[in-house]
């Protein structure tokens, strides 16, 4: 058993922890095996995140005046917090699919930058692309048109040298500066 002095040690590490999160998922993890736990805590901590079996009042303690403070009140049951200052996708998509492979891992609610959200939420959460997703896409969309802009510039010279040349070919435009229209020839003076 832990006494009073690593109790209070605990609480104080997790109120910090939880007043820098932005998101936090409550969850119930009674009839998790070991292997099962162990794969949650590696899928929650590669994307970012903690995760943590917690007693309710040392969660309501720690979540005072946190983000978290209305989703931490009055548990009961098992309960266990996963949470990540990071991206709450990533942390939303991880949860997810240990939830379809381990049935007795179920989601209670969470807190999304202060606001409290459903367990339907949480699987929207987890539908949507990650940030890293999300920002390759946007920097496509802003390269695109410079890149459309680049070939077209690229092309005017090209196509330049390519119609010069062709009009060359042509003889469109004479022989050794002369003009190419034939000159007319002064008519006789008795002809007129």
């Amino acid at each position: 058993m832990k006494n009073r002095n690593e109790k209070q040690q605990d609480l104080d590490k997790l109120k910090t922890e939880l007043a820098k999160v932005s998101t936090v998922i409550l969850s119930t993890f009674q009839g998790i095996t070991v292997e099962d736990d162990t794969k949650l805590r590696r899928a929650v901590e590669a994307a970012g995140g903690k995760y943590k079996v917690v007693k309710n009042t040392l969660a309501e303690r720690a979540g005072a005046g946190t983000p978290a403070e209305n989703l931490l009140k009055n548990l009961s049951g098992t309960n266990s917090i996963a949470y990540t200052a990071a991206d709450p996708v990533a942390l939303a998509k991880a949860l997810t699919r240990v939830a379809k492979d381990v049935p007795a891992f179920q989601f209670k609610s969470g807190v999304v930058e202060g606001r409290v959200i459903s367990i339907r939420e949480i699987q929207q959460l987890a539908n949507l692309p990650s940030k890293e997703e999300l920002i390759s896409k946007i920097m496509f969309l802003l390269n695109a048109p410079a890149q459309r802009i680049a070939m077209a510039l690229n092309a005017l010279p090209r196509n330049l040298a390519v119609t010069v040349s062709e009009a060359i070919k042509a003889n469109k435009f004479g022989s050794g500066g002369a003009s190419a229209a034939p000159r007319a020839e002064p008519a006789p003076e008795g002809t007129q």
